[in-house]
């Protein structure tokens, strides 16, 4: 019961109303100076709270400091005054509330690492990368639980540009945490209630989800459906593909976050279907834009005029797929995209190959497969 003994004291609270406080985290650390991590130190500054963002590049943190902009990464949005930047771990962690993680999920085991020396004792970690550890099919909070541990680990996740969430364009969003013995007698003193208060702002309404197995697959997946989307998108083909792509991409969220433990409504809501749609539907969107320029036949080292753009996709495509095919479970348009990047698979021909498996029963549990038509013609 996570050393929460029945007859240990709890917080008491009025609930008869229906709706009861939840004290905001007062300093809150964003690791990452990227255009996301920018984005959320803009909306926990925009919400009241005290932020230190940190990076690790001593030159973009004093032109952040100089400029109260970051013209790297969101030039065009004036920084709040309650964000302080910071070049060193050590500082930005004195005395934190509450970390957000917005590094890139391929170094985030070196992340951990780092700050480990500096973290304050139990502070709630959330992650606001998106992905599953190539090779250990770990997701990330499972990572971070393993590095550091005696930390509530969670993630914020949801359909987030990051230039209109720091412009203060009405989002939504999820925070989610594994609730303890603790959190489910009195949630509003959960890490996960706390964080969304801490985050909540008239143009930013996290939601509140106890389901971090079904937020953190929904995020690692849809970056690998919206490079499938932006393929065909880039091919040519229009809506009604990539609406197709969409729903039997959430399918595939599913059946992944369900096996591991994670809840099917889960993937329905803002960090499944909501960033799935987001994600598949502009080209602001790096994943999307990748799909679309390969399948328009622009070779990877070309795409984004050649520069080294990293695009978690790409990553997500290994780690998901490797998951996937240990634990038996079918994502189709997931392989399909990991042939076209790592096997040498024909786009066209993978996507003519994705159409044409077995007709299946919608849903699953009604059991049919017959043979498709196109395979007997040998058309594909």
């Amino acid at each position: 019961m996570d050393g929460q003994g029945l007859n240990d004291p709890l917080p008491s609270q009025n609930y008869q109303s229906g709706v009861v406080d939840a004290a905001p985290y007062d300093r809150i650390t964003v690791l990452g100076m990227g255009s996301w991590g920018t984005a959320l130190a803009m909306v926990a500054a925009s919400a009241g709270r005290d932020v230190r963002l940190w990076g690790r590049r001593p030159d973009l943190t004093a032109k952040i400091a100089d400029s109260r902009t970051n013209p790297d990464y969101l030039p065009d949005v004036s920084l709040h005054d309650n964000i302080t930047p910071y070049c060193d771990l050590q500082a930005a962690l004195d005395g934190t509330d509450a970390v957000l993680i917005v590094t890139p999920s391929r170094t985030l085991r070196e992340v951990c690492a780092s700050i480990r020396p500096h973290l304050p004792e139990s502070v709630p970690l959330a992650l606001c990368c998106k992905g599953i550890e190539r090779g250990t099919g770990y997701l990330l909070s499972y990572l971070v639980e393993e590095e550091l541990p005696g930390h509530p680990v969670g993630a914020l996740s949801g359909p987030t540009f990051a230039k209109e969430t720091a412009l203060g364009h009405p989002t939504a969003a999820t925070v989610a945490f594994n609730f303890s013995y603790r959190d489910r007698i009195s949630p509003a003193e959960s890490p996960a209630a706390r964080l969304a208060v801490s985050m909540s702002s008239p143009v930013f309404r996290p939601y509140v989800s106890d389901d971090l197995i079904g937020v953190e697959i929904g995020g690692a997946v849809k970056n690998v459906i919206a490079i499938a989307c932006g393929m065909m998108t880039g091919a040519g083909f229009a809506e009604n593909t990539r609406a197709a792509l969409i729903t039997r991409g959430i399918d595939e969220m599913k059946f992944l976050a369900e096996a591991l433990g994670g809840r099917r409504e889960t993937v329905t809501g803002l960090s499944g279907a909501g960033d799935l749609t987001l994600t598949c539907s502009s080209t602001t969107s790096r994943n999307m834009s990748l799909g679309v320029q390969l399948g328009r036949g622009i070779p990877r080292q070309d795409c984004f005029d050649g520069k080294p753009v990293v695009v978690e996709g790409e990553v997500n495509a290994v780690s998901v797929v490797d998951l996937a095919r240990r634990i038996n479970v079918r994502m189709p348009i997931c392989e399909a995209v990991h042939a076209i990047l790592y096997e040498g698979a024909d786009l066209n021909q993978a996507f003519s190959d994705l159409w044409a498996r077995p007709i299946e029963s919608e849903p699953r549990a009604l059991d049919i497969a017959l043979t498709h038509p196109s395979t007997q013609q040998g058309t594909t």
